[in-house]
């Protein structure tokens, strides 16, 4: 009988050990993943700093008063209008999903806040990325459609098919190598984050099983 107590109560304390251990785990993951996103909603606040630094030298005005069509301003405007608009909804988003993710104490909703973040996070990527492929498009028709130097260039390789393809795939590769640029910066700065948020989700999961 002996025995058979001192067995109940080392199982007992082994019991008692997991729950603090498990706890512990838990307040770390909530601490770590806490920080994760805080720093998503910093970097993201700093980028469009970044952005709007960078347009300031890259302005639209001088150009479109060379090719004599300062009237195109207000579709540029429009789009940098639109843009920033949308961000700043991503970045109260990331707010939000810090905030949801700082005063959570469920296990379940932590994961849950987890994948939604990771989501959002995503959802601001691609709209990056398809913004790159936008502008560049609307850039290029631009130029080909309004300026006068790149006007007469096209009408001497107009007759020539073979310039023509070389031209056209040259403007290609040019999308895809910004396109490529932008992705590896993002996947570098955001998905570093991401992976190591889905690293926290993955060993809360172990505990919640």
């Amino acid at each position: 009988m002996k025995e058979l107590d001192l067995l109940k109560k080392d199982w007992q304390k082994n019991i008692a050990f997991e729950q603090v251990s498990e706890a512990e785990i838990y307040k770390m993951l909530h601490l770590k993943s806490s920080s994760i996103v805080k720093w998503i909603f910093i970097i993201s606040i700093l980028e469009i700093i970044l952005w709007t630094v960078i347009s300031v030298f890259f302005n639209t005005d001088d150009y479109l008063k060379n090719i004599k069509h300062e009237e195109l301003d207000i579709y540029f405007e429009a789009l940098t209008v639109f843009n920033y608009a949308v961000i700043l909804v991503f970045i109260y988003l990331f707010y939000k999903n810090y905030m949801a993710i700082s005063t959570t104490v469920s296990i379940k909703q932590l994961m849950r806040d987890i994948l939604k973040t990771r989501k959002t996070v995503q959802c601001y990527v691609w709209y990056n990325l398809g913004m790159v492929v936008l502008s560049l498009l609307f850039g290029f028709y631009i130029a080909f459609a309004y300026n006068p130097d790149v006007a007469v260039l096209m009408d001497k390789i107009g007759n020539n098919t073979k310039v023509m393809v070389i031209t056209i795939g040259v403007f290609v590769l040019i999308i895809a190598a910004f396109l490529g640029l932008f992705w590896l910066f993002y996947r570098l700065l955001y998905g570093t984050l991401l992976r190591r948020l889905f690293a926290n989700y993955k060993e809360l999961k172990k505990i919640d099983l």
